[in-house]
């Protein structure tokens, strides 16, 4: 199989490596956490510019026509450079439920405006109690006329606070955990009857909680099917943590570079700390776990287009389970070799540890995804 990358991928890579490199060292991006949207304006229409934010999008859609090779590519330099901006609320998440469950006057009207960095999307689907059960849902949509009433309460948001349009999941039948029954609805931020209390996250992002209360959308506001919503949903989660995977193998390969540079010039009974064997050994094991990690990404990422839903969420689930252990392994030795310094807010390896737990907490982590492989082909192919 070959894995080198074409032309225009490489392309694409030189850039946004570039643009991570010259614009987002660490002071950079405490300064753009400062702003009053806990991200970078100026930084969203840069990468507008670039077409990172077209990536994944059709080219009749404003698009690049990018799949998810490309993501993983964009998704990787964010890592390196721990950037906070809303891409993957709004193109992974938000612009990937409108590319595989909107109306195409829905996907004309809204992807070309998040391709060139006009609309923010959010996607509103955890629920208190719900944990990683995407299909366990209490948020009531009821008819009304052409229209449906949205009612309850949304938490951990990401980038609720400062999204234009939020994609909600909600109740339309059955009860609350039934998968059937689950309808997805695209709502403007700032409709009436929505509340948003925003707070900034452990890994330096920003989400919110969010309650409807009586919140009507019209016919035009329905994605598909407004009773059998939760298969688009899965996939998108699905290509969600190959993109996440993709921004941990950065996250992983900063860390390992930030450790092995620390112990070549920290210094401890007059020589680097680095000429002890002890510590190369680590450092090297660190390298196992990263290379363990990126074969896996590298296999989600081909399984992320695939159509047959039980097999690209085994595939996604083993994927996660590596993530997730090599993850949690490399930040610890980096933290661990740093020493004291490692886990003050001043330097970095820290920050890098934080959002690499977040991203195994996120769809799921290590433990949620074994269990799920454990249980074997039934449960895949029940969903």
């Amino acid at each position: 199989m070959d894995f080198d990358l074409s032309d225009e991928q490489r392309l694409l890579k030189e850039s946004v490596d570039r643009l991570v490199a010259d614009r987002y060292d660490f002071e950079s991006r405490n300064r753009f956490r400062s702003e009053p949207d806990g991200f970078s304006r100026e930084i969203w229409a840069q990468f507008a510019e670039l077409g990172l934010l077209a990536v994944p999008f059709a080219e009749e859609h404003g698009g690049i026509g990018g799949g998810p090779v490309e993501t993983m590519i964009v998704a990787e330099a964010f890592g390196r450079g721990l950037v906070v901006e809303p891409y993957l609320s709004t193109v992974i998440l938000g612009g990937g439920l409108l590319r595989h469950g909107g109306s195409e006057a829905q996907k004309a009207e809204i992807l070309p405006a998040v391709a060139a960095g006009e609309t923010t999307l959010a996607f509103a689907q955890v629920e208190r109690g719900s944990r990683y059960d995407l299909f366990d849902v209490a948020t009531t949509a009821r008819q009304d006329g052409e229209g449906w009433i949205l009612n309850g309460e949304k938490g951990v948001v990401l980038h609720g606070d400062s999204a234009d349009r939020l994609l909600v999941t909600a109740r339309t039948g059955g009860s609350r955990r039934d998968r059937h029954g689950i309808g997805l609805f695209l709502v403007d931020a700032k409709a009436p009857g929505i509340s948003r209390r925003g707070y900034p996250t452990q890994d330096g992002m920003r989400a919110a909680e969010i309650s409807f209360d009586n919140v009507r959308v019209g016919p035009d506001g329905v994605l598909g099917d407004p009773g059998g919503a939760l298969l688009v949903v899965e996939r998108v989660a699905d290509e969600a943590i190959a993109a996440l995977c993709a921004e941990s193998l950065g996250i992983m390969d900063r860390m390992r570079d930030l450790t092995v540079e620390y112990i070549k010039t920290r210094k401890q009974f007059g020589v680097a700390i680095g000429s002890f064997q002890a510590l190369q050994h680590r450092a090297a094991d660190m390298v196992v776990a990263i290379e363990q990690a990126r074969s896996m990404t590298y296999f989600a990422t081909m399984m992320a287009g695939e159509d047959n839903a039980a097999e690209r969420a085994s595939a996604i689930a083993a994927a996660k389970v590596q993530i997730g252990r090599s993850g949690r392994f490399v930040g610890q030795q980096a933290v661990q070799l740093h020493g004291g310094v490692g886990v003050t807010m001043e330097y970095s390896i820290g920050h890098y540890f934080k959002r690499m737990t977040m991203i195994d907490t996120a769809f799921g982590d290590a433990d949620h995804h074994l269990s799920r492989l454990a249980e074997g082909g039934g449960l895949f192919k029940a969903a």
